[in-house]
């Protein structure tokens, strides 16, 4: 684990609330009924909720994937991100250990 990487990833408001937004797959829109079985938010809804470009979300979301918070699955033209909550719980020990 890189600390460095994921709190330089976190280090950013959007970031940050799309991490939270995806520990609750009822904050975006039901998925499309060929996807339902699939775990994860489509990038689509991400940047639709974020309100920001595609490129930004996409970058964002290479951010948060390269610090291995978030997981992706590619389906067709579709990417769908899931956080890695592993990952999560890992870091939080890390920094906890490091400032206690």
């Amino acid at each position: 684990m890189n600390l460095e990487k994921i709190i330089n990833a976190l280090n950013n408001p959007t970031r940050r609330n799309i991490v939270s937004w995806l520990r609750d797959r009822s904050n975006f829109p039901p998925a499309l009924p060929e996807h339902a079985d699939l775990e994860g938010v489509c990038v689509a809804y991400i940047q639709e909720k974020a309100g920001l470009s595609q490129s930004t979300i996409s970058n964002y979301m290479g951010l948060l994937k390269d610090a291995g918070l978030v997981n992706s699955e590619r389906h067709g033209q579709w990417t769908f991100y899931s956080r890695n909550e592993s990952a999560i719980q890992a870091f939080i020990s890390a920094v906890e250990k490091e400032l206690i």
